[in-house]
This record gives C-alpha cells, sequence and structure tokens, in this order.
C-alpha cells in the first residue's frame, strides 16, 4: 500500500498550547488590529488591536472562574457566527477550560444529548429562544449550574463577574494545558444516529494551524490578509480558520446573515474567502441570471466561456495564446471584473472544502481570478488534511496532504489518514473510537485515489456505494455534485441500489427559481407549478444527460423525480454543515423513489 507523507514544517514546543499562539500574536503586533466586527449589521467595521482583544480575553476568562468554571471543564457555545464566539472561544482555552460548540439549530434532543454527553459546565447561548430550548429539556444535565443568553448581553456580565479576579489566576490557567490535553470537543452533525463528540488535542489545532501558514503563506500570511468568516462556528473548517487568523496575523470579520453577504463582503473586502461549493455555485448562477434579465446573457456566456478556456490553457506549457489573452482582458472588462468585486475586489483566494467544486466553475473562478484551492478534511482530521497550494493547483482534485500529513489508499479504496492533526478519538466512546482506526490509521469513510504526484481525488463515499441489480458499483456523489450546479437544481439523491437502473430525486432551488424563470422570459410561478412545467423539465432534462456524460451508461441517471418540497435543516434531511441525510431522505421518500422504477410519478429520460 502507498503512502505519501508531507512533513512538517515547524515543530512546537510540547508544554505549549492555544494561548501562546495568541500571546505570540500580541507580542507580535500589540497595536496591529486582529479583528474587525459590526455593532450593528448596517454599521461600519470596528477594528480590534491584538492588544485589546487580548484585554477583552482576559477580561472573559475572569468572569467564566468567578461563576466557578475549573480548568478542565467544558464551556458550551450555542450561537449564529459572531465576534462574540470567538472572544468565548479565546477566554474559554485562557481560563484553562474546554469549548463545546452547538448549532444554533439544533434541537432540543439534541442539545440535551450533547450538553449530557459532555458534562458541559457553563453554557452560553445566543437567544432567549436558545435559552428556551435549554428550559424545555425538563431534567437539567446534572453538570450544567449557568446559561448566559449574549443578546442579554453576557459578555458584559461575565467581565462584571470577573473584576475582582486577579490577572495572576488567568496567567496561571493558561498555561496549564499542553500539546496533548483536549482544546474543544466537536460534535459532528451526522447523516445519521446520535452525534459523536470528536476530542480535538491543542496539538491538532496548534501544529496544524501554524504549519498552514508557514505552507500557505501566499494565501493567509501575506501583507494585508484578511477574511471574512461566515460559515458556522459549530463546524470545525470554521473553528480550524478562527485559530489559523492568529498565527498567520490575518485580520478577521464575522458575519452569519446570509442575505447580507455580498454586502458584507464589499465592505470588508476580503483578500481570501473561506466557502463551500454551493455558494460559489450561487455567485456563478445569480451572475448569469442577472445578465440575462439585463440582456446581457450573451456577452456573460462567451466572458465564461473565456474565462475557462483562459484558465485551462495556464495548464499548458505554452500558456494562453496572445489571441487569448486579449479575448480574455475584453471579457474581464465587460464582465469578469464586476464579478471581483462583488466578492469584495480585493480577494485572489478561496478556499474551498465540503465538496467537490467541479471543473468547470474552478476553471471559471480562476479565469476570474480568483484562484479557488479545494481542499478535504473533516472534523477527525480538525479540518483540512490535504488542500491545493499555490502556484500547484490541479483543477479537479482536493490536493496534496498538509504538512505533517500522511495518507493512503486502502485495498477497498477508503482513504486514511495521519497526522498530528487527526483527533485522539471520540468522547466517553471507545468502541467508536477503536473502529475508527485501523493500525494507528484514521479511517476516513471516503473513497479516493492519489496521482503520481501525491494529490488526492475523492471519488465518493464508502457507505454511499451504490450497487445496481446488475452489479454495477457507482457512487453517486460524482451525479449529485454535477447535477446539483444546473441553477435550478438545489439537492440532489441518486438512488438505485439493488434496482435495474440509476434514479434521482431532485429538489429545486426556490430562491435561483425566480431568476431563472425571469432569464427565459417565463412568468413568476411557484416550486409546485414550475415541477410541472415544460420549460423547467426540458432544462433538467438537458441538465441529467450533461450530467451523465461524466459517467458510462450504466452509471447514468435514467429517470428522475422532482419532489415538492427542499431539504432543509429544519425539516431534518439535511445537517447544520448541509450534508443530506440519505437514510432519512430514502426512508421518507420510499415511494417516490419506488415510482422511478414503475413509471408512476416519474420524469426525465426514459430507459
Amino acid at each position: 500500500m502507498e503512502e505519501f507523507r508531507t512533513p512538517v514544517l515547524v515543530e512546537l514546543d510540547p508544554t505549549s498550547n492555544l494561548n501562546d499562539l495568541l500571546a505570540e500574536r500580541v507580542a507580535a503586533g500589540p497595536d496591529r488590529v486582529m479583528i474587525e466586527h459590526k455593532t450593528s449589521p448596517d454599521g461600519p467595521w470596528i477594528p480590534i488591536s491584538a492588544r485589546e482583544f487580548d484585554a477583552e480575553v482576559v477580561a472573559v476568562a475572569k468572569g467564566l472562574a468567578a461563576r466557578g468554571v475549573q480548568p478542565g471543564d467544558h464551556v458550551g457555545i450555542m450561537s449564529h457566527t459572531r465576534y462574540e464566539w470567538t472572544l468565548l472561544d479565546w477566554a474559554t482555552w485562557a481560563a484553562g477550560a474546554v469549548p463545546v460548540p452547538l448549532y444554533e439549530t439544533s434541537s432540543a434532543e439534541q442539545v440535551a444529548w450533547i450538553l449530557a454527553d459532555s458534562d458541559v459546565r457553563l453554557l452560553v447561548v445566543e437567544t432567549y429562544e436558545h435559552a428556551a430550548t435549554v428550559a424545555s429539556l425538563g431534567d437539567r444535565p446534572s453538570a450544567l449550574t449557568d446559561v448566559l443568553v449574549l443578546d442579554d448581553g453576557a459578555i458584559d456580565t461575565l467581565m462584571a463577574d470577573g473584576a475582582g479576579t486577579a490577572d495572576v489566576e488567568i496567567t496561571r490557567r493558561r498555561s496549564i494545558a499542553d500539546l496533548d490535553d483536549v482544546a474543544t470537543i466537536i460534535y459532528t452533525s451526522g447523516t445519521t444516529g446520535r452525534p459523536k463528540g470528536v476530542e480535538l488535542m491543542h496539538r491538532n489545532f496548534a501544529v496544524l494551524t501554524v504549519n498552514t501558514a508557514r505552507d500557505l503563506h501566499e494565501v493567509v500570511s501575506a501583507p494585508g490578509s484578511r477574511t471574512l468568516l461566515f460559515m458556522p462556528l459549530a463546524h470545525v473548517f470554521a473553528r480550524f480558520i478562527e485559530v489559523l487568523c492568529v498565527p498567520a496575523g490575518v485580520v478577521l470579520g464575522h458575519t452569519s446573515d446570509t442575505t447580507t453577504l455580498l454586502a458584507d463582503l464589499a465592505s470588508f473586502r476580503p483578500t481570501f474567502i473561506l466557502s463551500v461549493p454551493r455558494v460559489f455555485e450561487k455567485v456563478y448562477n445569480a451572475s448569469e441570471q442577472k445578465a440575462a434579465i439585463t440582456g446581457r446573457l450573451g456577452i456573460f456566456q462567451r466572458a465564461a466561456k473565456t474565462a475557462i478556456v483562459y484558465s485551462r490553457a495556464l495548464d499548458d506549457p505554452r500558456g494562453p495564446s496572445p489571441w487569448l489573452r486579449l479575448q480574455h482582458r475584453v471579457a474581464d472588462v465587460l464582465v469578469l471584473s464586476k464579478i471581483r468585486a462583488a466578492l469584495g475586489g480585493q480577494a485572489s483566494w478561496a478556499i474551498s472544502g465540503g465538496a467537490p467544486l467541479g471543473e468547470r466553475l474552478g476553471h471559471f473562478y480562476r479565469g476570474v481570478g480568483l484562484t479557488v484551492l479545494e481542499g478535504y478534511g473533516l472534523t477527525e482530521t480538525t479540518a483540512p488534511t490535504v488542500v491545493n497550494r499555490p502556484g500547484r493547483v490541479k483543477i479537479g482534485t482536493v490536493g496534496p496532504a498538509l504538512p505533517g500529513t500522511a495518507m493512503r489508499i486502502a485495498a477497498d479504496g477508503e482513504i486514511e489518514i495521519q497526522g498530528e492533526h487527526v483527533f485522539r478519538g471520540y468522547h466517553g466512546n471507545p468502541d467508536a473510537t477503536a473502529a475508527a482506526f485501523d493500525d494507528g490509521w484514521f479511517r476516513t469513510g471516503d473513497l479516493g485515489s492519489i496521482d503520481v504526484d501525491g494529490y488526492l481525488r475523492i471519488t465518493g463515499r464508502k457507505k454511499e456505494i451504490i450497487v445496481t441489480a446488475g452489479g454495477k458499483n457507482v457512487a453517486p456523489a460524482v451525479l449529485e455534485d454535477r447535477l446539483r450546479g444546473h441553477p435550478l437544481v438545489s439537492q440532489v439523491v441518486v438512488v438505485g441500489d439493488q434496482r435495474p437502473f440509476i434514479g434521482a430525486l431532485v429538489t429545486l432551488d426556490a430562491e435561483g427559481l425566480p431568476g431563472w424563470l425571469a432569464a427565459h422570459g417565463k412568468p413568476d410561478m411557484s416550486v409546485s407549478a414550475a415541477i410541472d412545467d415544460p420549460d423547467v423539465r426540458a432544462s433538467l432534462d438537458r441538465a441529467v444527460a450533461r450530467t451523465n456524460t461524466a459517467v458510462s451508461r450504466a452509471e447514468s441517471i435514467r429517470k428522475y423525480a422532482i419532489l415538492t418540497a427542499d431539504f432543509t435543516v429544519e425539516n431534518g434531511y439535511l445537517t447544520p454543515s448541509l450534508k443530506v441525510k440519505r437514510a432519512e431522505v430514502l426512508k421518507d421518500f420510499a415511494d417516490e423513489v419506488e415510482a422511478l422504477y414503475d413509471g408512476v410519478r416519474a420524469g426525465g429520460p426514459q430507459e
């Protein structure tokens, strides 16, 4: 079994911890801006220096200590992404305690399980509604003694409570943990079963972020680097970025309202963007539809094609021809520069994870001037384990291993990982921990291949492989990711296990539908009406046909059904990290699946 290893670039003192990263940031430039935040949605970005942030961290840490939080205790945080979350994270570490994130969308049952399983001592929630969820639990988890509400002045309350705590106490607590102590417990959102608490150590975050800052210095450590965090901080990727910004010297901003995201990007002006493919798809689709509405669809499509061709030519040793360079400059003036401006005008880099972006969009954005570095990782690997590098991008792959990482492909195609960033185990669950490892290698559950240069390509999810009645193994992710790129499509679940052919359940994008209808000269209509519209069906038929060109006929989608409702976190079909709960979908839409194979209520290409 071939292994690919990338050596560590920076070794850390084993007695250090995350608090040392913040101390080094303050020492390196106490008066340099570290964070910018807003006090109101329409307000200006207010700068906070490293010294000022550290002072707030200490003040909140004192409050936690005054309320009885001891070193090693668990502090829960349940909120949208906002400045106060980052402040609480660092204050909890300064108090020697362990933050436990909860998604703000968590149900009462999920909250009860996480609070009880992790023995949360003090919980900070964002809203009164969150506090009401906790109050509704009935039997309150035995360890929980305090619930504070951010919207009710939780930060000011903690600072006031800690006024009598001596600075020396926080200094003492900051030095208690070492690299092998637990830094946080992140509960996997899970597409099935109860969430498992992933114990991530100070080592996992500290070694990974310091080495990533060195390895991706062109992206995250260049002078003036800044990024706007809008992904949920309950998710490991956002938490990794929150920590990475400290050793990398990045100015960090927060926004939680996706309806104001473009406005916030325009005013914050990040130099690099972190997101999931769905956001990049929506930006492209919205730009195309806007062009159609204003009568400039042809111009947009020619510019987009030029961007893609130009990007592909960058991978040719001869580079783009003079004629192509000229075409690209014209396309930039007419269209591409406007897309860059919509993202703030300063971003040259983006890091994408969670699902494949697809080669078309990868080349499009690089042609726009925003190089998307696709990466891959899991909660158990403290987010990224591989990522494409500036100047060494292979579009269609998720890149080579980060420093200190080893990877291999098992005999059955499963990706296995070793490294300083791999978790210790699942909290209180030794059986699940043992099952997650094979002779010291973490079993990811994902399938992939590694090329001769050590670049990883994800091919599917091990537990989601479909075996048709004819014995053909089909990885649904390839089909789902490509079809989901259509502006009308929100979610796709490919089916066909032990069936004669592959089918799909499709949901329409309610946000994208009005723009598509306007762009195609059609009147506004509801999602339920659009399902039976012949032009909508014809467009989806063509999208399915294009999707099928990526696979063999035995793997292609022969029929699809459009569902009347989308999958959301609220209705239980998406995890908080926006992954489809396949088992729930297949259970609740069993009739629709059956209809694909008997011709009832099915649409699309017939076999």
